[in-house]
């Protein structure tokens, strides 16, 4: 098997069976297989999914809870057969001929652990989560407090310096379409189910990196995110996630590295814009 494609399912159906959809509906020049791990949605949307896809060739596994993102893709993998796999979010479609572009890139590329597309919102603008520099102290304040940021590479989060459209080699990837080497996946270790959402990503791009594998941008292959809204309402429970792997990934990481004095700012920091973020949410329409 050349690829494993892993996709979990939460309560969304209709963005699911478009997922998909847009991977059976292309010609794939190599052999693949798609695994769908239900997170214990419970609102007959797995049901619906077998059903629908009763006559292609599409695995599911139900998970009895909803034990977060990174522990449902762990299962996905467990389960796969593939020389590479991908990750895939359920609200996603795979333009034409992109998963073939990226086999033949990181086939042609073997010091190359993982590889990421351009992610497309639907209103056309880059999802900039698909090319980043790790987080470090410098960029993470002018991306919290959203001050315009013209440094190069490692103090340019979002790497905004960079054409969209080029390849080149950088620190993170989105975990809405990652193209991963299972050599370097079996080597560095899954997700770390530790995160719940958010932060997974960043965190095994680095492990990878750190076992000296190489990251890509391909800007020549696109699928579209169809994210929420950031005008939507959030769940109290996302601000929280999304803050919590902030204080997960600086302490696995960066805490050792830095004194005292440095984590406790750096915690408090993250502590405060917890709680503003959330008190803003609060009387958000």
């Amino acid at each position: 098997m050349d690829l494993s494609i892993v996709i979990v399912n939460y309560k969304t159906f209709e963005l699911t069976k478009n997922t998909i959809n847009s991977i059976l509906n292309q010609k794939i020049d190599f052999s693949y297989e798609i695994i769908v791990v239900d997170n214990a949605s419970n609102d007959g949307s797995l049901e619906k999914l077998e059903k629908y896809f009763k006559k292609f060739d599409v695995n599911f596994i139900a998970n009895s809870l909803n034990t977060g993102f990174a522990s449902a893709n762990n299962i996905g993998f467990k389960n796969s057969k593939g020389k590479y796999i991908l990750t895939l979010n359920s609200d996603t479609v795979v333009k034409e001929n992109t998963l073939n572009l990226l086999y033949k890139f990181i086939e042609k590329n073997k010091d190359i652990g993982a590889v990421g597309c351009k992610i497309l919102l639907p209103n056309g603008s880059l999802d900039k989560a698909c090319k980043r520099t790790f987080p470090n102290l410098k960029n993470s304040f002018y991306r919290l407090f959203h001050i315009p940021n013209n440094d190069k590479n490692i103090n340019n989060y979002n790497l905004d310096n960079l054409s969209d459209e080029d390849i080149y080699e950088i620190d993170s990837l989105s975990g809405a379409f990652m193209f991963i080497r299972s050599e370097a996946l079996n080597q560095v270790g899954f997700f770390d189910e530790s995160f719940f959402m958010y932060g997974e990503d960043i965190d095994l791009c680095y492990r990878i990196k750190k076992a000296n594998w190489k990251i890509y941008y391909y800007g020549k292959a696109e699928i579209i995110h169809y994210k929420g809204s950031s005008s939507k309402k959030k769940k109290t429970k996302l601000i929280y996630e999304f803050y919590r792997a902030m204080y997960i990934f600086y302490n696995k990481h960066y805490k050792k590295e830095n004194s005292f004095f440095t984590n406790f700012i750096v915690y408090f920091g993250i502590l405060i814009l917890f709680l503003i973020k959330l008190f803003l949410n609060i009387f958000k329409k």
